[in-house]
């Protein structure tokens, strides 16, 4: 066991990784801050790093779309909690983040000891989210429901899903997994099933919606 905390700052701007890893080296038993500035290089970092204890990710990094990027990463590593880093701090996007899976918020305008005291939140099993932001209800009815289909996937269907929206083929998902293909075409028909869509084009146009709208209306 490794005698203190292993975090990934992941974002594209070197001095707000900067930022971060400043105020995370702040905190007590710190053992490692490993920094990523694009999001195939977060996901290959978190897949190598068994010891890893929290992701602080923005949602703006080259490679992923918003959300998706978030939706992602909780099907292939659901036991890391990720934070979601933004600049995009309005309501919405705070709450569907935290809906899709996030174990917290922290917006790029937060101070020092705000992100501090998100992380020790989130480190001791609790949800971090902005002091005095009313999240509100979703007011899309589409993207509500949308979400709500999301969440009824398994941790592999959302697997599959993400490894489907980065165009692998089943083949490829069935060799990543370590499963047979006909075990992947049953996830994907369920997947579909329970997205109320006929193909996987139809999936991963709605997973960019999930992951495109917030910072659209953010914007």
């Amino acid at each position: 066991m490794s005698a203190g905390y292993t975090f990934v700052i992941a974002d594209d701007h070197p001095l707000f990784r900067g930022a971060l890893k400043q105020a995370l080296a702040g905190l007590d038993d710190v053992a490692e801050i490993v920094e990523t500035g694009d999001f195939e290089a977060t996901k290959a970092m978190v897949a190598d790093r068994a010891d890893l204890d929290l992701l602080l990710l923005d949602l703006a990094m080259p490679g992923a779309s918003g959300l998706s990027g978030l939706i992602a990463l909780r099907g292939a590593h659901a036991s890391v909690p990720v934070v979601v880093v933004s600049a995009h701090d309005d309501p919405g996007t705070i709450r569907r983040a935290l809906e899709l899976g996030a174990s917290g918020f922290i917006s790029k305008s937060a101070s020092m000891e705000d992100i501090r005291s998100a992380v020790r939140t989130v480190l001791d099993g609790g949800i971090a989210q902005p002091a005095g932001v009313d999240l509100g209800v979703e007011q899309d009815p589409e993207i509500s429901d949308l979400i709500r289909r999301l969440q009824s996937l398994t941790p592999q269907q959302t697997r599959v899903l993400a490894m489907i929206a980065g165009g692998l083929l089943n083949k490829q998902i069935a060799y990543e997994l370590g499963v047979s293909e006909a075990t992947i075409k049953a996830h994907v028909s369920a997947i579909l099933q329970k997205l109320g869509v006929d193909s996987r084009t139809q999936a991963v146009i709605l997973l960019t919606r999930i992951g495109a709208e917030p910072m659209q209306a953010a914007g």
